[in-house]
């Protein structure tokens, strides 16, 4: 008995010695082989087994947030540097079409492309925050770099953003845009500062005004003077699935009445017939030439809805 049970043993050995030999192999290293044992032999309870599977389902759920445009294998389609180094009025129509994305702590990323713009040219420009040249605490993002986010805020609660261009204080106040991701937490954002039992907000409602797009994207006041051709949270890029082509339209931009005739220039430049432009202005219309046209998505046959106060420039 005492024989058969050391051959017994020894063929355990020997079976043992033939399965650390087939892991060494298929580790492809002694090193790894070691390591995978150390993994095996550890303490380690089913939670946190399955907690590498349960973390890629994640990363994988979070990815479809994500912009698709901006990647490492694929950056060129976000906006640089070069492209906001042009004069306002210029840059105030490029902005047309393109979209906007706000990158959340938690990773998701809001998007919506622009469909209305006003420019604000410094200098001479009365209704500018910078006319005549004045430098202020406020304003010092519209003397930056083009590209740089200048925010503000109107009645002490509100917030409008704006991107500073080529031209000594000009910036570009962004007006509204068409959601195109992310639109259940914009509503969720645009909720907190409306009246308890107010109705659901429509998807053209939630970004057709400076301070709305604010609030729905969730633009802070500390944005202001960050570079928007480099900011992580926030940027630029080419809108690569353009639907329709369609006409700009130039009218007077929006609550500046009292800066007598630069109340009436028409430096607001939007998508005709877009639905989430926050003001029509159909005498601006008839008067716009045709053939300046930009790209973008949404029926051009519906009508925004205007019956809501917009927020004036103040």
């Amino acid at each position: 008995m005492r024989r058969m049970f050391t051959i017994v043993s020894r063929g355990n050995v020997m079976a043992g010695s033939k399965r650390k030999m087939l892991a060494l192999t298929a580790a492809g290293t002694p090193e790894e082989a070691v390591n995978e044992q150390i993994d095996f032999i550890g303490k380690v309870s089913p939670a946190k087994l399955k907690k590498p599977i349960h973390q890629s389902e994640n990363d994988q759920s979070a990815e479809t947030e994500k912009s698709h445009y901006f990647t490492k294998k694929d950056p060129q389609h976000k906006l640089g540097e070069e492209f906001f180094n042009q004069p306002c009025i210029s840059l105030a129509k490029a902005l047309l079409g393109k979209v906007m994305i706000r990158r959340c702590a938690d990773g998701t990323e809001l998007r919506g492309r622009i469909v209305e713009t006003e420019a604000y040219l410094g200098g001479e420009d009365k209704a500018s925050h910078s006319a005549g040249g004045k430098r202020t605490e406020r304003n010092t993002a519209m003397f930056m770099k083009p590209g740089t986010i200048y925010v503000y805020p109107i009645y002490g609660i509100y917030l409008c953003m704006n991107v500073s261009s080529k031209g000594e204080g000009a910036a570009v106040l962004l007006r509204s845009l068409e959601p195109l991701q992310g639109q259940p937490v914009m509503r969720q954002l645009r909720g907190a500062r409306r009246k308890e039992g107010a109705r659901q907000l429509k998807d053209k409602e939630l970004c057709n005004g400076p301070s709305k797009l604010c609030q729905a994207l969730d633009i802070p006041r500390c944005f202001d003077r960050r570079d928007l051709a480099s900011d992580p949270e926030v940027w630029l890029e080419r809108d690569t699935n353009p639907a329709e082509l369609q006409d700009i339209v130039s009218a007077p931009r929006i609550g500046i009445e009292s800066h007598g005739e630069w109340a009436k220039k028409p430096l607001r430049f939007y998508l005709r017939g877009h639905p989430c432009v926050s003001v029509v202005n159909k005498e601006a219309e008839r008067q716009s030439p045709s053939g300046n046209v930009m790209c973008h998505l949404g029926p051009s046959d519906v009508q925004p809805d205007t019956g809501q106060p917009d927020v004036k420039r103040t």
